[in-house]
């Protein structure tokens, strides 16, 4: 099931979240400086061990202090115009969450709009790129059954909810 939520994604009770995170998995303003906060200081010790994530990749923490068991974080691309494969690493940092989260066997995921803060990516495209692609996966694979696109904004909940709207 997909469905888009106006909901803070610190206080979602879902078996992981995931965090529009930096390479360095360090601190962060926007979703990343919110989950970091939420979570406490077991995720920043955390990430601290792991050090590092890739562009269009994902790694997995404990949820810590926030009501979700997990945290995935994915690095998204940073927006310079599109033509850069912004759109391809926008869609790996999806299929990479979700793949781990079916690895792990996990049955529910919430996203934020990943790369819309401060790496600049244009909600609509990446909504569409967002939707699309988590459709398609949702198509093959029978986990995490319920994937939420957690909307900070009225703005990206409306665009989310009209991207859902077709072909389901």
């Amino acid at each position: 099931m997909l469905k888009a939520i106006l909901a803070d994604i610190t206080k979602i009770a879902a078996d992981a979240v995931v965090n529009a995170a930096n390479s360095a998995l360090g601190p962060g303003t926007g979703v990343n400086g919110a989950i970091r906060m939420a979570a406490g200081q077991g995720l920043v010790e955390e990430c601290r061990v792991i050090g590092h994530c890739p562009t269009g990749e994902a790694r997995v923490t404990g949820g810590y202090d926030l009501p979700a068991g997990h945290v995935i974080h994915t690095v998204g691309p940073v927006w310079r115009g599109g033509g850069h494969g912004e759109p391809e690493l926008l869609a790996k940092c999806y299929l990479s969450c979700l793949s781990l989260a079916a690895s792990m066997e996990l049955s529910s995921i919430a996203f934020p709009c990943i790369s819309t803060g401060v790496f600049g990516y244009p909600g609509d495209a990446a909504a569409k790129v967002a939707v699309d692609t988590v459709r398609g996966y949702a198509r093959e694979n029978p986990l995490p059954g319920e994937i939420v696109f957690c909307c900070f904004s009225e703005d990206d909940l409306s665009l989310y909810e009209r991207l859902l709207g077709r072909g389901e």
